[in-house]
This record gives structure tokens, C-alpha cells and sequence, in this order.
């Protein structure tokens, strides 16, 4: 199973960012492989239209889960639809390395 993680950067000591649409970068873990695959998020900077497009990127790499801070109300009913689950925590000092340790128990 694939997962995507909101990151502050690029590394798996990175922290987890609280924003999903307006991410510095998501992180694609795959669960089965142990592959980490970290994508600048291109909406970050975006006037408006962040989310959706977010959605629509880490759709395109067939993830089941989203970990991050927060989603907006339209994201959470646009997930729902993809059938795509959402993990919120609210720990902007959680590194990408416990979230991925905490996926793996």
C-alpha cells in the first residue's frame, strides 16, 4: 500500500507539514517495498486550486493514505470519493521517520 506524507522538505528527517494542499513536498512510501519517493508539491505557491490539484497528484501515484496535519473541508469530500483515507496529526515537530516507523506497526 502506498502512502503519502505532507513533508517540510526532503529528507526523512524533515517534519511533517501541517498543510496538505500547500505542502513543501509529499512523501510517497510504499508500504510493501519499503520505497521512499519524496515529490516537490507544484501547488504550494498556487493563488487558489491547491488541494485539488494535491488530490490529483498523489491520486496519479496510486496512494490509499494521506498523513498530514490538516484537510480542507472540499479535500476531505473529494478524498472520500477516491476512496483515499486521511491520518491527521496535529504534531508540526513529528519527523517523517516516526510517521513512517508508527505505519510499519
Amino acid at each position: 500500500m502506498k502512502v503519502a506524507i505532507t513533508s517540510t522538505g526532503n529528507t526523512t528527517d524533515s517534519k511533517l507539514d501541517q498543510r496538505f494542499g500547500r505542502c513543501s513536498y509529499f512523501v510517497i512510501y510504499d508500504q510493501e517495498t519499503g520505497g521512499i519517493e519524496f515529490i516537490p508539491n507544484p501547488g504550494k505557491e498556487a493563488s487558489d486550486g491547491a488541494g485539488p490539484a494535491a488530490v490529483q497528484l498523489v491520486a496519479s501515484r496510486n496512494v490509499q493514505k494521506i498523513v498530514s496535519g490538516e484537510f480542507g473541508i472540499k479535500i476531505k469530500s473529494l478524498l472520500d470519493s477516491l476512496k483515499i483515507q486521511m491520518i491527521i496529526i496535529r504534531d508540526p515537530d513529528r519527523k517523517i521517520e516516526e510517521i513512517i516507523n508508527m505505519l510499519n506497526q
